[in-house]
This record gives structure tokens, C-alpha cells and sequence, in this order.
């Protein structure tokens, strides 16, 4: 029988979100680079590369020998779309999930919000439009705290047309909310957060270090943090949990490589739980925002929520999210998340 001969890994492939990671804090200090820097490895980001197909891999995860550790939506609609990949691990970093309105529209509580117009972002020319899921999705969850429905409440498309307008006026290059981190809209502003302002609409929803900053400079009511609630279902969205995913192939091909990047997070982990400020600098960077942002939207034991591994909570709230992608037509078709979860190499590393 005709043995397979594996090439070498000359390159291995890397993205993060702007949130709170474990991959993150191990790319910043280097770790991965010098941990396959040892295998003759060389490493690059996905984000910063020239090509548009390759950073697009951060939302489709088409690229071969990559690995990916952020919002779990796109990770969701990869996988639901045919795309071939496996989850190795799972972080729960609770986060502040803001359902936010004028102070003048007299809305105080979530009951009140029926009959209002909600904001949510409309993203025509993204591969997921993964902001538009989390904020339905947000809304959704706050809803079920007072027995309401999504159908109660007139859900209104906010455009990005004015941002757009002012962008090409002051010659600014044009972002959207699924364009690449540390690429931030020179505007600081997005389609929802207007509409909001210009009384277009009466509510919308935010998350993470932005909605904490965008809350404050606007003088924001903040309705409800479900992000605080105690069912932890109630809380999982894009964030909650996030997933640390690889290419099958990857897998499959290079076991030890694939290892190595998992140790390499569990290490910036376990790192970061003994260095809190450190840490809090680190994350603040991560995020594009300021550590007194990153304080109020992850707390101040941001630290200790750093934790990559197969806890059941983070499983189900997983399938709960994925359900929620495919009743509302984000994916096209239902997954079985335990069919996409890769435990094994985390189980080698920590027995």
C-alpha cells in the first residue's frame, strides 16, 4: 500500500477579532511565532495580507492552514456553508450587550419597547452580514425576559448611505463593520448609532469596548445589559462563546502543528490570570479602545475570563446560537454542533 507523503508546513495562516482572546495575547507577545519559528514555520495574519481573497478567509475560512479565533458567527455560516473546518476550542468572555436608546424617547424598560422601531444594521456588500445577526439576536434574547417577540417591535434596515456620503466628502477611506480590525471607521460611527441619533429609529443594539465609549459620548439610556443576565443562554451571541477553529485539513495533516497553536493560547491564558494589568493593556490593544473602555465592557477581572476549552455551557449555548442562524436564514442549513467540536487535542494537553 502506497504510504502518503505529508509536505512540510512552511506557512501557517492566522486572524482574531478585535475581542478578548487567547490566540490574541499569544500573537502579541509572540509566542506562536517563536513556537513555530523553532519548526522552520513562518506564520502570517490573514488581515493584514494585500490579497482580498486571503483576508476574506477571516469571515469564509477558505484558506488552508489557517486558524481562526473570534466571533463565532462567521465561524457558524463558514461551517454551514460546506466550508471544511474544526472547532478546538471554545472561549466564554462575557461582555456587555447593550440594547440602547435617547434618552427623550421615554423608552426605560424592555417592555416598553413594543410598538417601537428597532435599528439593526444592513450590510449588502459583506460575506455575513454578522453584525445585523448579533443585534437580532441581542434583541431577541432581551425579549424573551418580558415575553415579547421580535414581531412586536418594527425592525427597521439602517443603511450605511450617510457615512458613506461623509467619508467620500472628507476623502476618507471607505470601512464597513466587517472590514478589517485596526481599520476602524475614521468615523467612529455606524449606520445604527446614526439612525439613533437622527430619531430614524428609537433603539439599537451594541456590544464590547464600542457600545461602552458610544454609550457614554452620546449620553445613551442603556435599556438592558443582557449581556449581564444569569442564563447564560440569554447571554451567547457572536461572542459568547467564541470559537478557535482550523481548517480540517490542518488538522488532519499536521497534529502536532495544530497542538501547538492550541498550547500557545492555553499558555496566553494561563499568563494573562497572573497578570492582570498587563493583561488589561494587551486587551485594550486588542480591541482598538482604551483600557477604561475594555474595564467597563469586560470588567475588571478581564483577566480571568480568558479560558479556552469544551465546557458544556459554552456547547449548548453554541447549538442555541446555531439554531438562531438558521430560523432566521443566516445559514442554510441546521448544524450538529458536537459533529464540528475536535476535542481530542485539548484532552491530550490537559490530562
Amino acid at each position: 500500500m502506497a504510504t502518503q507523503v505529508i509536505n512540510h508546513l512552511s506557512t501557517l495562516w492566522y486572524t482574531r477579532c478585535p475581542v478578548p482572546t487567547g490566540l490574541g495575547i499569544a500573537i502579541q507577545k509572540g509566542w506562536l511565532k517563536d513556537r513555530f519559528s523553532k519548526q522552520n514555520i513562518e506564520i502570517k495574519s490573514i488581515r493584514e495580507s494585500h490579497s482580498k481573497d486571503i483576508r476574506n478567509s477571516h469571515f469564509n475560512h477558505s484558506l488552508e492552514n489557517s486558524v481562526r479565533h473570534g466571533g463565532s458567527i462567521p465561524a457558524i455560516w463558514a461551517y454551514a456553508s460546506g466550508q471544511k473546518t474544526k472547532v478546538i476550542g471554545l472561549s466564554w468572555a462575557d461582555e456587555i450587550q447593550l440594547l440602547l436608546t435617547r434618552y427623550d424617547t421615554g423608552i426605560k424598560t424592555v417592555n416598553d419597547l413594543k410598538g417601537k422601531r428597532f435599528g439593526i444594521p444592513h450590510h449588502q456588500d459583506v460575506i455575513i452580514d454578522f453584525s445585523r445577526a448579533q443585534a437580532i439576536r441581542g434583541l431577541e434574547n432581551a425579549l424573551k425576559t418580558v415575553d415579547l417577540e421580535v414581531s412586536d417591535l418594527v425592525l427597521v434596515d439602517t443603511l450605511r448611505t450617510d457615512i458613506l456620503a461623509a467619508q467620500t466628502q472628507q476623502q476618507l477611506p471607505v470601512q464597513n463593520d466587517a472590514s478589517f480590525y485596526g481599520e476602524r471607521n475614521p468615523l467612529n460611527a455606524s449606520a445604527e448609532i446614526v439612525a439613533l441619533l437622527k430619531g430614524e429609529v428609537d433603539a439599537i443594539f451594541l456590544k464590547g469596548a464600542h457600545a461602552a465609549q458610544i454609550a457614554q459620548d452620546f449620553a445613551l439610556h442603556t435599556i438592558i445589559d443582557i449581556g449581564s443576565h444569569p442564563d447564560p443562554i440569554l447571554r451567547s451571541n457572536n461572542g459568547t462563546p467564541r470559537t478557535l477553529t482550523v481548517d480540517e485539513s490542518l488538522l488532519t495533516q499536521y497534529p502536532e502543528q495544530t497542538q501547538t497553536i492550541l498550547e500557545a493560547v492555553l499558555e496566553a491564558e494561563q499568563w494573562a490570570h497572573l497578570h492582570a494589568s498587563d493583561t488589561q493593556r494587551y486587551l485594550a490593544k486588542e480591541c482598538n479602545s482604551i483600557e477604561q473602555w475594555v474595564n467597563i465592557a469586560y470588567g475588571e477581572n478581564a483577566h480571568l475570563k480568558l479560558n479556552t476549552n469544551f465546557d458544556e455551557v459554552s456547547i449548548r449555548a453554541l447549538q442555541d446560537l446555531s439554531d438562531f442562524l438558521y430560523r432566521w436564514k443566516f445559514i442554510p442549513q441546521r448544524i450538529d454542533v458536537n459533529q464540528w467540536l475536535a476535542a481530542e487535542l485539548y484532552q491530550n494537553i490537559i490530562r
